[in-house]
């Protein structure tokens, strides 16, 4: 009977656990991607409330800055851009927050994600026409600022302490990773001694259990450390370079994984809402990353690795667009459709989410790098054909870029 009963309290509490886990991530997406903060702007008062909300939960959650308090100016760093909407003509400011764990280690883990969006719909990257709009960036990037304050709180209370942590939050990601440069450039700690950086973006809309982890082949440790027991289908790839903050770090031969759950067709749109987040997702993510880091717990300093074509050079250089939104996630042959740009060449030849690519023109489409060979060999104005496959039929289309 006693058995019995101490297996229903683990069973309970393990189910509180969870549930608290998920309403705490509700809770911080629920504010961050409200319209209260209009978006989250790199230097506008939306970033500045985004910015005091970060800060509040880590010093309620016992974490200090780097200084070893709880002083709120502590917490950021402030840096300087020039915005593309003036064409560089005005300077403004925006700021990183930083807090820090200190374990008396030797070595520092990087914990990061950016908070900033694109307010009410920068021109120069929405991928919204119509009339101006709040993008509250509930996937894009809430849910990782969620992930990393709830990880900070649970790596505070963990047994994991052969490495520091220093959680960051970057503001300037979208408009070209101005705060991750930032800080990379201006350190708040000594970069030699930082052991891996884990960057979270976009992590909220977990399709079919299916997540990518980009930088995996960083580390020699990264392949005996990602074998951990989860429902997530995990895509890897080996690239420490891409487009969000985690490849600052790699620039500065830092090992690195980025953590993503796939692209939609609410991205970089009005329409990236909390009410679409899948929670029971961010869950497992969060769970995953735990049992990771406790892998790499006693492994002391880990060794880095350069990864092939790190600068993109054997990449085909294209400049027209189908106007759709690649599914990352995806394994089979082609190009997988996950969501379609209005008014662009695709929307207009009909094209539509789940489609999957597998020619256009004379090239057969077997992978991103093969889509991405034939968008290269053609020009504003052609003309062309496409051929998908929909439904398990073979369907031809005509595009005009």
């Amino acid at each position: 009977m006693y058995k019995l009963l101490l297996t229903v309290l683990l069973i309970a509490g393990t189910s509180i656990q969870a549930y608290c886990q998920k309403e705490n991530f509700k809770q911080h997406i629920s504010y961050l991607a409200s319209d209260e903060l209009k978006g989250r702007y790199t230097g506008s008062a939306g970033e500045k409330l985004a910015s005091t909300y970060i800060i509040e939960q880590l010093s309620a959650n016992g974490i200090n800055n780097l200084k070893g308090n709880k002083a709120k100016g502590g917490y950021l760093q402030t840096f300087t851009y020039h915005p593309k909407t003036d064409k560089g003509k005005s300077k403004v400011s925006g700021s990183n927050v930083a807090a820090y764990i200190d374990n008396g280690a030797a070595t520092t883990v990087v914990i990061g994600a950016h908070y900033d969006h694109l307010g009410m719909g920068d021109p120069h990257h929405s991928t919204y026409r119509g009339e101006p709009a709040v993008h509250n960036g509930a996937d894009d990037n809430a849910s990782g600022v969620a992930m990393v304050i709830e990880l900070g709180k649970k790596l505070k209370e963990s047994k994991f302490k052969n490495n520091n942590y220093l959680l960051l939050f970057f503001s300037g990601e979208e408009l070209g990773l101005y705060g991750s440069k930032w800080f990379v450039e201006h350190p708040m700690l000594d970069l030699k001694k930082v052991n891996y950086m884990v960057n979270f973006d976009m992590v909220g809309r977990v399709d079919s259990n299916k997540i990518v982890v980009y930088g995996t082949g960083t580390s020699p440790v990264w392949k005996e450390a990602m074998k951990v027991k989860t429902p997530l289908h995990i895509k890897e790839s080996e690239s420490g370079v891409g487009p969000s903050d985690h490849t600052s770090f790699y620039l500065k031969d830092i090992p690195v994984l980025h953590v993503f759950s796939g692209q939609h067709s609410d991205y970089h749109k009005p329409s990236d809402d909390e009410a679409k987040i899948n929670y029971k997702g961010m869950e497992d993510i969060f769970n995953y990353t735990l049992q990771l880091i406790a892998n790499v717990d006693g492994k002391g300093k880990i060794g880095f690795i350069k990864t092939k074509d790190e600068n993109h050079d054997n990449a085909p250089k294209f400049s027209v667009t189908l106007g759709v939104m690649p599914d990352y996630t995806y394994e089979g042959d082609g190009m997988r459709i996950d969501g379609v740009t209005d008014g662009k060449p695709a929307a207009k030849a009909g094209l539509e989410k789940g489609d999957i690519v597998i020619q256009l023109g004379d090239i057969v489409v077997k992978d991103m790098m093969g889509y991405m060979q034939a968008l290269s060999k053609f020009k504003k104005g052609d003309a062309t054909k496409v051929k998908i496959k929909r439904k398990g039929e073979t369907i031809e289309k005509d595009i005009q870029f």
